[in-house]
């Protein structure tokens, strides 16, 4: 049986239910986007691939992506699929479409607000148990809110990753979890990743293209 947008792979039991593994095989395209200073950006990310922007600070890799999210005003389009985002509705872009920004928003107290169906594998296999759901947002390190606003975003089942330094606060454990997820949801799913990284080493590990961003350029280092 299949869907429009995606395949039904496989089902897979847990102890509360059975539930769908979505394989989405999408493709997201960046259409001459630019923003401010930032020239046309044209970059095709395929299936399961894992494009990294790199660049000094302040170069327009964050920039880069809030426009392809569709959060701030920019030029040019982008597309998922056959799908333009300039004609969709923004919340539906953006749930198909994923944006993890560097510093996480909460808009409850209460952790466990922010999670509609919480899984205990999912939250073991970022170093937490599950009594972190009634923990006060207030508690968490800035690493904690880091990790739980990936989980948070990848519950949604995105079907394209935008992820802004997902791992800048975390120490050595933190980095391999969140690779990790990163890396086993891409896999499964079959969904393209566009990420931001300054750490070099971590570039060699999960990318398969490298694009460089500079003086308003970008251009394709690896």
């Amino acid at each position: 049986m299949e869907t429009p947008g995606y395949t039904l792979c496989k089902y897979t039991i847990s102890p509360r239910r059975a539930y769908v593994i979505l394989r989405f095989m999408s493709r997201l395209s960046l259409i001459d986007i630019a923003v401010l200073d930032l020239q046309p950006v044209n970059i095709a990310v395929a299936e399961a691939d894992c494009v990294c922007l790199t660049g000094p600070s302040g170069a327009g890799k964050s920039l880069l992506l809030r426009a392809v999210a569709d959060l701030i005003p920019h030029l040019g389009d982008a597309s998922l699929d056959d799908s333009l985002c300039s004609t969709m509705k923004p919340s539906l872009w953006r749930r198909q479409v994923g944006y993890l920004p560097s510093e996480s928003h909460w808009w409850s107290d209460r952790v466990g607000d922010h999670f509609s169906q919480p899984h205990a594998m999912a939250f073991q296999q970022l170093g937490f148990d599950t009594d972190v759901l009634n923990w006060e947002v207030s508690r968490l390190s800035t690493g904690e809110k880091q990790r739980l606003a990936l989980l948070r975003l990848l519950t949604n089942q995105p079907r394209a990753l935008l992820l802004d330094e997902p791992t800048a606060s975390l120490d050595a454990q933190g980095v391999t979890r969140v690779e990790t997820m990163l890396g086993n949801y891409q896999q499964q799913h079959q969904v393209p990743l566009l990420w931001v990284s300054h750490d070099a080493d971590q570039v060699e590990r999960v990318a398969h293209r490298v694009f460089e961003l500079q003086q308003g350029q970008v251009r394709e280092v690896a």
